[in-house]
């Protein structure tokens, strides 16, 4: 219950677009906020888009407009299409799921994909 493992991150030109998957294991949709968030070397882990339980989508203010988050709930899997990618969206992408509130149960990550955005 509850592994996550994300894929699809790679080498992409400025302006370019990457999708990013996370499959889950166990019903976690139903009682977890899902959220992508992405990490730099030296820098803290910050929030890029999230999903809740109930399909409310909210954005980090440098990614509106250019990032979506979606969700299959049948396959079990999360999504981030990245468009418009820019060398400051270079970064280790995790997949996060955390309980919504009143559940006793695990918050879980992903390993991480790596994002790289150069020409």
């Amino acid at each position: 219950q509850g592994q996550l493992v994300e894929s699809g991150g790679g080498l992409v030109q400025p302006g370019g677009s990457l999708r990013l998957s996370c499959a889950t294991s166990g019903s976690l949709f139903a009682i977890y906020n899902m959220a992508w968030h992405r990490q730099v070397p030296g820098k803290q882990r910050e929030l890029v888009a999230r999903i809740s339980a109930g399909g409310t989508t909210n954005y980090a203010d440098s990614v509106k407009g250019r990032f979506t988050i979606s969700r299959d709930i049948h396959a079990k899997i999360l999504y981030l299409q990245m468009d418009n990618l820019q060398p400051g969206d270079t970064a280790v992408y995790y997949c996060n799921a955390e309980p919504v509130v009143g559940y006793d149960v695990p918050t879980y990550w992903g390993q991480g994909t790596q994002v790289t955005v150069s020409s």
